[in-house]
């Protein structure tokens, strides 16, 4: 497929299956995450990271008798795949000293290891904690939006193993046709909460892997609700620069969960995986 390409992601039609998971490592030959027990959910791997491409993550809501589904007063168990988002204004691209990190012609982020020195601006750098450096090569690694597989006519492995074909992949005017039509749809079906996650009004300036999903399971796969009111907010008569979103959800989460959008904190985690 030749331009620019995307990833449409429907959270709405995921199973929790995983083969993209499994998928994207067999395809880039990645290592396990380790297979210790959590005890936060039935999903080990926990997060994206340098040897994980792709992630289902597992949201758990209490079940309640009745509700769930279609009903967006009340959460079910939802599912959905994270990637990295490809950003049009991408802070990793714009932070690495060495040219490691390039916009390839399908509009993908592109990391080439053989020139990554290690220094993690990066990790720091984009806003959504996906980039992650591996402790014991010393380089940064993340999704290579299959940039091999493109180059031969392939889609993408975890495309190519949805079942449900909750990821889309085809060019990014079309899919976003395509997910204005699918929202429309949901919206028909009562799934009144449905909504399109492609921040193009902000300093990320949209996209290349945008997301489906109701918006009462704000701890999907990006930054939550709190950060999107917080982004379309204005500092004086200026939106919100590239500085502002250049925080990891994490950094979101451990604030909303505190209560304060005005002081926040970082958690253990954040701090513990910036320094990795």
């Amino acid at each position: 497929m030749s331009g620019v390409t995307a990833f449409l992601t429907d959270s709405t039609l995921c199973i929790g299956c995983k083969a993209c998971e499994v998928a994207c490592k067999e395809w880039n030959d990645l290592g396990d995450d380790g297979l210790n027990w959590s005890g936060f959910s039935y999903d080990n791997t926990g997060a994206l990271g340098h040897s994980t491409w792709r992630h289902v993550k597992f949201v758990e809501h209490p079940p309640e008798i009745g509700h769930g589904g279609n009903s967006p007063e009340h959460a079910s168990w939802t599912f959905s795949s994270d990637v990295c988002k490809h950003c049009e204004n991408a802070g990793c691209l714009e932070a690495c000293p060495t040219g490691s990190i390039v916009r390839t012609e399908f509009g993908s982020v592109y990391v080439q290891p053989d020139i990554c020195n290690g220094c993690s601006y990066c990790v720091v750098a984009c806003p959504f904690g996906v980039i992650q450096r591996n402790k014991e090569d010393g380089r940064a690694f993340k999704c290579t939006f299959c940039y091999d597989r493109q180059k031969v006519g392939l889609i993408p492995a975890c495309a190519h193993a949805c079942p449900t074909e909750s990821i889309k992949f085809g060019t990014l005017d079309e899919l976003r046709v395509e997910a204005k039509r699918r929202i429309e749809d949901l919206h028909s079906m009562g799934m009144a909460d449905a909504a399109l996650y492609d921040p193009v009004d902000t300093s990320i300036g949209g996209l290349h892997a945008f997301f489906i999903e109701a918006t009462h399971a704000n701890t999907i796969c990006h930054p939550s609700l709190r950060f999107r009111r917080f982004m379309q907010s204005k500092v004086g008569n200026r939106p919100r620069s590239a500085p502002a979103c250049w925080l990891s959800e994490r950094f979101w989460l451990s604030s909303a969960e505190a209560g304060d959008e005005g002081t926040h904190t970082f958690s253990a985690q954040t701090n513990q995986r910036s320094r990795n």
